[in-house]
């Protein structure tokens, strides 16, 4: 793989994961101009899906026979698997209600540690040093990037609930997804995904809205979430992953938590102090850590 290759696939995941980085204060906006959890979470998976039947459907007449179509059972277990995507949506716009977007996108990458714990679990063996020494400096670093040694900082424990949740049902959603249905085309696998994300977010919107749906959503925000939530990244990770290879793409996917804060930062207004901003840099950190090969290095 040439040198070039390697730095396009560097760009392409660079700027999905800056896209999702974005999310989290475009779904606060929305928020201060009425919007609810369950508008914006259907608008945005809801357009989503129908620009993937697009896709889905230009693939077909440009490949023709060549596409693999899903089995019933390929459909079954991509929908069931893409429900952590819709409780990923509920969960983690659930804790924009609480806290700010800075804390929000922090509780959501506690995803370095739970993963090494499912892990732990599916494959039944031990985490690695490296994974370990990895999921301490990311609790070292939630600690500082929370602002929990500031005893005078009142910690909204609901927030953190629902941001631990959709660190969770992230975590799912990244193993499913390497795991399930790896035979037919990403846009198929995509489409199934979301459809089984927006039966929950819809089943939760049956639930929880308690006014009339205002479907001015889907022009004002429903657009620009898809874009940059389901759209967008998905589709540069697919193209840039194999580029840049597991391990130096999610380093580089890394660049949604500076985003996200920065986003925050400049057009929320959000303070952030020099403690948090450490803490952010210790788990970036210690996503270097867990996907370097120290190995290969120490072989040179």
């Amino acid at each position: 793989m040439t040198n070039n290759s390697v730095l396009k696939g560097v760009l392409l995941v660079g700027i999905g994961a800056s896209s999702y980085g974005m999310l989290a204060t475009f779904v606060k906006i929305a928020y201060s101009e009425g919007f609810t959890t369950p508008e914006v979470s259907v608008s945005q998976l809801l357009i989503g899906i129908i620009v993937l039947l697009i896709f889905n459907a230009f693939q077909k007449v440009r490949k023709g026979k060549e596409v693999v179509k899903a089995s019933a059972k390929n459909i079954f277990q991509l929908i069931a698997a893409g429900t952590s995507i819709g409780f990923t949506s509920v969960f983690y716009y659930m804790t924009l209600h609480y806290v700010p977007v800075s804390i929000a996108i922090i509780l959501l990458m506690q995803t370095v540690w739970i993963g090494v714990v499912f892990e732990m679990f599916l494959e039944k063996k031990k985490p690695s040093i490296q994974k370990i020494i990895a999921a301490i400096i990311v609790l070292t670093g939630t600690v500082l990037a929370t602002n929990l040694i500031n005893s005078s900082i009142a910690i909204n424990w609901i927030g953190v609930g629902f941001g631990l949740l959709s660190a969770v049902t992230f975590t799912a959603t990244m193993i499913t997804a390497n795991r399930v249905a790896l035979g037919i085309s990403s846009t198929q696998r995509s489409l199934y995904m979301l459809i089984g994300g927006f039966i929950v977010v819809l089943s939760f919107a049956f639930l929880t809205q308690t006014t009339p749906f205002n479907f001015d959503i889907f022009l004002k925000w429903g657009i620009l979430l898809a874009f940059f939530g389901t759209i967008i990244p998905p589709l540069l990770f697919n193209i840039g992953f194999p580029l840049t290879g597991i391990g130096l793409g999610s380093i580089v996917s890394a660049l949604e938590l500076p985003v996200s804060v920065l986003m925050a930062y400049f057009i929320l207004n959000e303070k952030v102090n020099a403690t948090q901003w450490l803490g952010i840099a210790l788990i970036i950190l210690a996503i270097v850590v867990m996907n370097l090969n120290f190995k290969r290095f120490l072989k040179k």
